[in-house]
């Protein structure tokens, strides 16, 4: 019963999420952010370069989780791959 319970409140969230996504093709995604962006770079990170403010100032923790999951990925193979001395 309480299966059944998850799986409808689940498919109740899907559907209505599905309200919020933009249409295809929709121009205007993201446009309020990209122009936040681009107006308040210098001023809020002091960094010129637009790119680098928001991949290590703005979106820093998403930075990191990103490379948490690489290492993490690299250790992995790395214990797969490697041979093992008897």
């Amino acid at each position: 019963m309480v299966g059944v319970l998850v799986l409808a409140l689940f498919a109740f969230v899907l559907a209505q999420s599905l309200f919020f996504i933009p249409q295809f093709g929709d121009l205007d995604v993201g446009r309020d952010v990209s122009s936040y962006y681009i107006d308040n770079s210098l001023e809020k990170t002091g960094s010129a370069n637009i790119v680098n403010s928001i991949v290590w100032d703005f979106r820093s923790y998403d930075t990191l989780g990103e490379e948490t999951v690489l290492f993490a990925a690299t250790i992995g193979i790395v214990l797969l791959v490697r041979r093992r001395k008897i």
